[in-house]
Formats: C-alpha cells, sequence, structure tokens
C-alpha cells in the first residue's frame, strides 16, 4: 500500500486561528499545513478554534489533530491539556514543555541551572519603569508570554519608551533583558535533532512581526555563515534546550551571536519556540527543505510523532 493511501484511512482535525493576538499568523500556518497535508493524502478538517472546541473536535471525530495555534491557549498548554483529556493525539509539545517554553522568565531560569547563556534580565511591572530607565539602555522589553515578536520593543540610548497601563496589553509584569548586539540566528529541532542554523537579517535592524510576516524585508541565509565552533555551539545548545524542557516533534530555538567585540563571540539562547511559524516565510519549513525533507513530508512525519502526555 502506497503512503498516500496509507495516509488516507487518517483523518486529521487542524486547528487554527483562535483568539490570541497571533491569530492572523495562525490561520496563515493552518492554511499552509492543510494543503501540505492533502497533498500527503490526508483527510483534513480545518477547526477555527473558539470556545466551543471540545465539543466541534467531537462532532468531526477525527484520528489525531495538528496544531497550528499560535499564542496563548494554543501555545501555552491549555489545548493541549484538553485534548489529553479527550484522549486525541496532538502534534508538538506537550503540557509542560508548552506552558514553560512560553513563560519566557522560567523557561530562561531552567536554561541557566543547565548553564546555557542568556541575556541577563529580570521581571518588572509597568510601575516600575515611572522613574525612568530600568537598566542602562539599550535593552529590550517583551512581554513574558507572548511569540512572533509580539509587544516587543528595544529602547535604545535616547528612546523614552516605557510601556504603561493605556498601551501595555500584556498583563501587568514586564521582562526586561539586555540587548544582545550582533547576529540574529535560529535552529529548527525535529524530534530532538537540530536541523540548521539560519541567520536571519532585516532591513528594519529587528526581526519584529513585520518582518517575520509581513513584507519587512527579512532575508534568511542557510546555512548560516558562521564559524565552524559557533555552528556546533547553536547546535548543540539548540537540542539542549529542546530537551530541557522536554519538547516533542518540531520546535525552533532563537539565539543572538554577538562577534561586535571579539573573535569568535559569544552565543547567547534566547528562547525556545514549541509551535514554530509554518507560513511561506518561516524558517522550520525551509530547514527542512534544506535537509531533504519536502513540506508534505515534514507535517506527515509530525503526524505520524503526534500524541498525547503518558
Amino acid at each position: 500500500m502506497s503512503t498516500q493511501m496509507r495516509n488516507s484511512e487518517t483523518h486529521v482535525a487542524l486547528l487554527k486561528g483562535g483568539w490570541s493576538a497571533e491569530r492572523d499568523v495562525s490561520l496563515s500556518t493552518g492554511a499552509e499545513c492543510a494543503k501540505a497535508l492533502r497533498t500527503a493524502g490526508f483527510k483534513v478538517t480545518e477547526v477555527d478554534v473558539g470556545r466551543d472546541v471540545a465539543a466541534k473536535l467531537t462532532e468531526v471525530g477525527a484520528d489525531v489533530v495538528f496544531n497550528a495555534l499560535h499564542g496563548p491557549i494554543g501555545e501555552d498548554g491549555n489545548i493541549q491539556g484538553l485534548l489529553n483529556i479527550m484522549g486525541l493525539p496532538y502534534t508538538h509539545s506537550g503540557v509542560l514543555a508548552s506552558a514553560m517554553a512560553m513563560d519566557k522568565p522560567k523557561a530562561k531560569d531552567v536554561f541557566a541551572r543547565l548553564g546555557l547563556r542568556c541575556p541577563e534580565g529580570m521581571v518588572l511591572t509597568i510601575d516600575d519603569f515611572s522613574d525612568g530607565h530600568p537598566m542602562e539602555p539599550p535593552y529590550v522589553v517583551k512581554p513574558i508570554d507572548q511569540g512572533s515578536s509580539v509587544g516587543v520593543h528595544i529602547v535604545k540610548e535616547g528612546c523614552n519608551y516605557r510601556p504603561t497601563a493605556e498601551d501595555w496589553t500584556f498583563g501587568r509584569y514586564v521582562l526586561v533583558e539586555r540587548f544582545i548586539a550582533g547576529r540574529e540566528l535560529t535552529v529548527a529541532v525535529m524530534d530532538g535533532e537540530a536541523l540548521a542554523v539560519t541567520e536571519i537579517t532585516s532591513d528594519r535592524g529587528f526581526y519584529d512581526y513585520e518582518a517575520k510576516y509581513a513584507d519587512g524585508g527579512s532575508v534568511h541565509v542557510l546555512p548560516a555563515k558562521l564559524p565552524e565552533a559557533i555552528t556546533r555551539q547553536a547546535l548543540e545548545v539548540s537540542e539542549a534546550a529542546y530537551r530541557a524542557l522536554g519538547c516533542r516533534g518540531v520546535a525552533r530555538t532563537d539565539l543572538r551571536y554577538d562577534d561586535t567585540e571579539r573573535d569568535p563571540g559569544d552565543l547567547y539562547l534566547l528562547e525556545i519556540n514549541t509551535q514554530p511559524g509554518m507560513t511561506p516565510t518561516s524558517l522550520v519549513p525551509e530547514q527542512a527543505a534544506y535537509r531533504g525533507i519536502p513540506f508534505p513530508e515534514l507535517v506527515t512525519r509530525m503526524i505520524r510523532e503526534a500524541k498525547c502526555d503518558s
């Protein structure tokens, strides 16, 4: 029996949309993944997630769930817990890894205990900015539990930005980190194996939401042109971070490489993303293709590895 015929016996419910700030990214990821799954021969039912998602999944009656959600609810362990209760195997990481990765300060605590270098930082409230800069600029202000660079600001010397109750819509707490000069790197990890290192450049000066998902002028250099030791370190650090949080399936680490002061420079782990984007401009499909894994095969592997928490 051909692979396509075997796949046709599997009914996939693809979860997309939701109500987080990353809804549009999720819809794009969902559309691309649904197309690739159908190309691979699967029966696919797309589900735009609302608060009635359990009832919708019961009505669909699928065999397995492809999680194409981004942001809170879909990426922070909530939907994973529901799928565990329903006994529906799903792609990507389980409850604990998803929740830990989404909570950036907690993930950094775990990484620090393993000796993985992260930017120095602190968790503050918006009130803590009333007396001026909480650390010497340049530094980065970001929500503690969002993805896709949502809400991220780089505060440079002379910049008066500070989060206020009027414009900060991500809760009371704020993560502040030292800005790391140098180069933006990312590594896809699949089933525990790091695939490659990509360098990302953007004419916006920062790989923000617009650079990621709009026409932001971002360029992906694959493989990144780095010293061999730094490439090896980036792959090893990414696999270590994946193991540390207990990730499974596909994830992606984001790193900074500071080569501005000395040679070969220092590598910093920023975070790990357990629900990386799979849009036409996304990094994981690019790295998989570079390793000889076309998109339909990539999503097929993800479905074959789908499971509930044990």
